[in-house]
């Protein structure tokens, strides 16, 4: 998937030694699983609810909405903000640059 340790830690708002714990085998409290399992789109007993094609696109998507808006929001202030149809495609191509493009490696970065 292309995370790491750190990556789950903030996305979880866990801390790295129990995020270590987790991925080490040791005994870490129910909500701890629940929460990292969520973020790798699986249940308690690790089977997939998500599968990591759409897991990635979702967060893709998620993180060009982010940006895209940045973008939105300053030009509006500078009176030049984009038309609907334009933020769509920015939103899109922007997705595609965190899935295939020289983004791909901020993904999954908090």
């Amino acid at each position: 998937m292309g995370m790491t340790l750190d990556n789950i830690s903030k996305l979880s708002h866990l801390g790295n030694r129990t995020v270590s714990r987790f991925f080490s085998g040791e005994d870490v409290k129910l909500s701890t699983l629940e929460k990292i399992t969520n973020i790798l789109g699986l249940d308690f007993a690790g089977n997939e609810i998500i599968d990591i094609h759409t897991l990635r696109d979702i967060r893709a998507r998620k993180k060009a909405i982010y940006i895209v808006s940045l973008v939105q929001d300053t030009s509006a202030l500078e009176m030049q903000g984009l038309e609907n149809g334009a933020i769509k495609l920015l939103i899109e191509d922007t997705k595609e640059q965190f899935l295939t493009g020289e983004y791909q490696k901020n993904l999954w970065v908090n």
